[in-house]
């Protein structure tokens, strides 16, 4: 199974929109594997954005999900990274298909809800930066054969 990593950002908290956002993925078949509330650090904030680094809209980002509480999962299912990427929709809200998660609930890029993996190796490298092995939960989803 593959593994993907999801931030519902500090604005998805503040407009109290966690509950649905996460049944969402449920809903499409996505086992939930670890999740936790956390305030993101500034440190690890600009780790996990590091390829932006040079970007004009780097510190405006960095200050953005450090301010306050994220939701982070890890989520499993096979094709998770295509699957969640395109439940998101584009990182420009004003381009994100209606029934998108930003095509739904956010009104511009800067603030547009939600950070999902775009590849295999990022979702690897991101999960090992929010989740220990010990917070990882294993287990089987009686419904699994059914999805």
């Amino acid at each position: 199974m593959e593994k993907t990593l999801v931030i519902l950002k500090p604005n998805a908290v503040q407009r109290e929109l966690v509950g649905d956002l996460i049944s969402r993925f449920e809903k499409r078949g996505l086992k939930i594997t670890a999740l936790k509330m956390m305030t993101i650090s500034n440190e690890t904030a600009t780790k996990h954005y590091s390829e932006h680094r040079d970007k004009s809209f780097f510190s405006e980002l960095i200050g953005f999900i450090c301010s306050g509480p994220s939701v982070i999962l890890q989520l499993e299912s096979d094709d998770a990274v295509h699957i969640v990427r395109t439940m998101t929709g584009n990182t420009d809200p004003a381009y994100a298909a209606p029934g998108t998660i930003r095509g739904d609930y956010a009104t511009s890029p800067g603030h547009n809800m939600i950070h999902a993996s775009d590849s295999v190796d990022a979702a690897i490298r991101e999960i090992e930066m929010f989740f220990s092995k010990e917070e990882i939960q294993d287990y089987r989803l009686a419904v699994r054969p059914w999805l």
